[in-house]
């Protein structure tokens, strides 16, 4: 059974840093895509960013993530994490983790076939 568990999210105060992780497992991602998103209530899921799980290390990222966060991967432990920095209020949201058959970035949520059941973060103003 394939499960992709985030943990690690928690109230933060505006300016802060956080990192939260995607523990991984039931299958080989190998050749996969990672994905992290986004969601509020009454919007649409929104991609943050992506990163390679196997080969060389290619990370992707929204615009307004870009130079702030980071996501980085630990195959050994099967875990993907997003380090968020200088986290805004508006940035207030369930945090997802996904997983995307094939090499190649994907932004879109429909892309994506495994997805983990959230973490809540929460940036205070």
């Amino acid at each position: 059974q394939v499960q992709l568990v985030e943990s690690g999210g928690e109230l933060v105060q505006a300016g802060g840093s956080l990192r939260i992780s995607c523990a991984a497992s039931g299958r080989s991602f190998s050749g996969y895509i990672m994905g992290w998103f986004r969601q509020v209530p009454g919007k649409e899921r929104e991609f943050v960013g992506a990163i390679t799980w196997s080969g060389t290390i290619k990370t992707y990222y929204e615009d307004s993530a870009k130079g702030r966060f980071t996501i980085s991967r630990d195959n050994a432990k099967n875990t993907v994490y997003l380090q968020m920095n200088s986290l805004k209020p508006e940035e207030t949201a369930v945090y997802y983790c996904a997983a995307a058959p094939g090499g190649v970035v994907r932004t879109a949520a429909y892309e994506y076939t495994y997805w983990g059941q959230g973490t809540q973060v929460t940036v205070s103003s």
